[in-house]
């Protein structure tokens, strides 16, 4: 039986994809599988998992024909997947010797649905450790009670995949998948969807992620139109929130975070393509109009203020933008 289903989407990544599957390669266990998904490479990257099919333990590799993105890369993975419990690994990071044996010790001992992991955040030379944003660690939890309060960050704002473990019950009542086709921030409304509907979950001080930062062809270093899929992943978690029957407990956070990723992309229209900087103009101004309006105000009124300002100067082009919405 296998235990341990890893999830390792790769796009263009052949600089990395050595590095990435030596780590795989110092934590496989007969029970562990590596599931290497190419989203349709176009360098040597294909070249490079074909070969670790044969010599990787536990490889199983999946080529798509058509580059579907990350959030269907992993969906792929997931379909694919036997283990008992599920985790995943981008194609250009890696892990430290021996932490997925740790980490699955972790789950097992904690018996929960998903547990949270800290990680180490790579730029350059620079390493920095990133601790999951709460502070009881070791002890499982209803995951509803880590989304709020509205005013701080909690662990919906920490929404990396690869930094945790999910028991394959969370497959089996459709809440590990994420939306088909999101190009970025398709982690969001994953996050949510999980700590609003899952049962338990725990967060461990277990440092073994290695994440690597400012990659070049990333999206986060692109500033194309696929970056705007956040206000579509945004716009998920408002909606799938106010279904929720704590809507008016939680709302208030989804509106604040939407607010704050928002004016974090206002903040940097600079690196945007200029015909993507006017659309994200004009797609931030309808989904402001979208926003439950009292929500908003509040949030306007207790934020700081360079960020209030730059969503009220937003707020004002609303009338201009109402066909974008």
């Amino acid at each position: 039986m296998v235990k341990l289903s890893v999830i390792v989407p790769f796009y263009n990544v052949r600089q990395y994809a050595s590095d990435t599957l030596k780590s795989l390669r110092a934590n496989a266990r007969e029970d562990f599988e590596f599931i290497l998904v190419d989203d349709c490479s176009r360098d040597e990257t294909p070249d490079i998992l074909a070969r670790a099919e044969r010599e990787l333990p536990g490889a199983v590799y999946v080529r798509h024909e058509k580059n579907g993105g990350l959030a269907t890369a992993r969906n792929t993975g997931i379909d694919t997947a036997r283990g008992e419990y599920l985790t995943f690994l981008d194609g250009d990071d890696w892990l430290a010797p021996g932490y997925y044996p740790r980490l699955l010790a972790a789950i097992e001992e904690l018996a929960c649905d998903f547990v949270r992991t800290d990680h180490v955040q790579c730029t350059a030379r620079a390493r920095t450790i990133q601790r999951v944003p709460h502070g009881r660690r070791g002890e499982v939890m209803d995951p509803r009670q880590a989304i709020l309060p509205a005013d701080r960050t909690t662990s919906v704002d920490y929404p990396y995949a690869w930094a945790g473990v999910y028991h394959r019950r969370l497959v089996d009542r459709g809440l590990l998948h994420f939306t088909d086709g999101l190009r970025t921030a398709e982690d969001r409304p994953w996050i949510w969807r999980l700590h609003r509907e899952a049962e338990s979950f725990a967060v461990v001080g277990l440092l073994g992620v290695f994440y690597r930062r400012g990659v070049a062809g990333s999206l986060t270093q692109i500033g194309d139109v696929r970056q705007l899929d956040f206000i579509r992943a945004f716009d998920q978690v408002i909606e799938e929130t106010a279904a929720d029957p704590e809507a008016d407990r939680l709302l208030p956070k989804a509106v604040r975070t939407y607010c704050a990723i928002i004016a974090h992309h206002l903040s940097e229209i600079d690196k945007f393509e200029p015909s993507v900087a006017r659309q994200l103009r004009t797609m931030s101004a309808a989904a402001i109009k979208r926003l439950p309006q009292e929500l908003l105000a509040d949030v306007l009124d207790t934020m700081d203020l360079n960020r209030s300002s730059r969503l009220r100067r937003l707020r004002r082009r609303v009338p201009a933008a109402k066909a974008a919405s």
